[in-house]
């Protein structure tokens, strides 16, 4: 037997300034029977028939697929825009989620534990005593106020789990007492960043959107010039198409994507809405799936395009995955990184706790901070940083690397700055004498010499 027809039609759409909300706009005659059940699930009413489905675990397209399953079951006309349907078949993950060995619908399982315990302090049916800071989050203690149970929780927004239960709040806040005594405060923690994003996109109307003008795709910049918008774009899709062992992933928010390589021990993050000095690339090694991170690098949104996918190119290659638990600063260490620039006749120079590898016109380089590379403990600092562009502490662009990266990734990085900072003086050398008379044939030039020990990637 056929379902019968309702007049109603329900429209879902994405929010169009809160990324992952999503918004149900209602007509129809029998509205109030989309309305029942969408508030039921949890829909916030922001104007006449129209709702907003926000969460703190970012999960509102899966939810929204699930509404528009149960809708039409009843009868109702449901239409899904294709912004929201490819959110809905796009697949992403959480960048450094702590259990890794969780599947994708695992994951969405304790994302959706932590959203009904946030949903229940929101609505008053959990009441919090305190809250402390417990290393890097935050734990609370409170009690359901319709069953009488206590509980302790551990972890913010999509990772806030239920840690353990009391009979009563007296023996709930007694042991929350005897373990956070120095940190613990009265009342509820204050609301994360994203806790608040999302009580913003449960108040604030969603407009139409227009489709965004495409970027450019730009083209490889030399050093000192700012890349069109668009051209690491390009550069990571195509690094993605080219390399069939990094599988692209994109975050809960649609700034950002990443590439994980198939042994999941190299990780590249690319911001998409970097401008300027922006950080808009971030490249991490790892020991193993679930180790501790063995080495980093960032570069700048300008930074020119060959030289990221100078980097790109190294993390492809045995150098990568070698010297992980080597020493930081070694002699061996200074001489395969600094030998293409000495190579192609650069000097250099101490300034303070800085050793400097400038261009012979000054207009890029190399520093090393040996503080920084020496340095045991405290907040880590960049140890190697590539400059472009004005001087080396007023760069246009940098591509900075931690104290344990590979010597062999920062030498592909100081052998194409070396290659191409000479072929770039030789084009301007051959410019100031356009135009003049020739007083003789011009000797062919000679080829780049390679860099002591330096075998190429490619």
């Amino acid at each position: 037997m056929s379902t019968p027809s309702v007049d109603a039609h329900v429209r879902l759409d994405t929010h169009s300034t809160h990324p992952s909300a999503v918004t149900a706009t209602l007509t129809g005659t029998k509205v109030h029977i989309p309305l029942v059940g969408l508030e039921a699930a949890d829909w916030h009413v922001t104007a006449d028939n129209i709702l907003v489905l926000a969460r703190i675990d970012h999960e509102e397209p899966y939810w929204a697929e699930k509404a528009a399953q149960q809708l039409a079951a009843l009868g109702i006309t449901v239409e899904i825009t294709p912004r929201l349907q490819e959110a809905i078949d796009e697949e992403w993950t959480w960048a450094n989620y702590p259990m890794p060995w969780c599947s994708r619908a695992e994951i969405r399982e304790v994302s959706d534990a932590a959203q009904k315990i946030h949903d229940d302090i929101r609505h008053g049916r959990l009441l919090i005593h305190a809250h402390a800071q417990d290393a890097h989050t935050t734990v609370a203690v409170g009690t359901y106020l319709d069953t009488g149970k206590s509980v302790y929780l551990h972890g913010e927004n999509h990772l806030r789990q239920i840690a353990n239960t009391f009979d009563s709040p007296a023996r709930a806040l007694t042991a929350f007492e005897d373990m956070h005594s120095d940190t613990m405060r009265p009342g509820p923690a204050p609301m994360t960043d994203t806790e608040r994003d999302t009580a913003d996109a449960r108040t604030s109307p969603s407009t139409p959107t227009t489709a965004p003008e495409p970027r450019s795709t730009g083209a490889a910049t030399a050093p000192g010039h700012a890349p069109g918008p668009g051209a690491h774009e390009a550069l990571f899709n195509s690094f993605i198409e080219d390399n069939g062992e990094w599988e692209k992933y994109r975050t809960w928010s649609d700034d950002a994507s990443v590439a994980n390589h198939e042994s999941l021990t190299l990780r590249a993050e690319f911001d998409h809405e970097a401008r300027g000095h922006d950080i808009a690339w971030t490249i991490a090694s790892y020991h193993s799936p679930v180790g501790e991170r063995t080495w980093h690098a960032t570069a700048t949104a300008n930074t020119p395009t060959d030289m990221i996918e100078t980097l790109l190119k190294s993390l492809d290659t045995d150098s990568a995955w070698t010297e992980r638990s080597s020493a930081p600063l070694t002699e061996r260490t200074l001489t395969t990184v600094t030998g293409p620039l000495t190579e192609f006749g650069w000097t250099q120079n101490i300034n303070g706790h800085h050793i400097n590898w400038p261009a012979p016109n000054g207009e890029t380089g190399l520093r090393l901070d040996v503080a920084a590379a020496g340095a045991r403990s405290g907040r880590a600092r960049a140890t190697w940083t590539v400059w472009g562009g004005n001087t080396a502490e007023q760069p246009t662009w940098t591509v900075e690397f931690s104290r344990h990266t590979p010597a062999a990734v920062l030498q592909d990085l100081t052998y194409n700055l070396a290659i191409t900072h000479s072929a770039r003086t030789t084009r301007r050398q051959k410019a100031s004498h356009h135009g003049r008379e020739a007083l003789g044939a011009a000797a062919p030039a000679a080829p780049f010499p390679p860099a002591p020990g330096h075998v190429p990637t490619r």
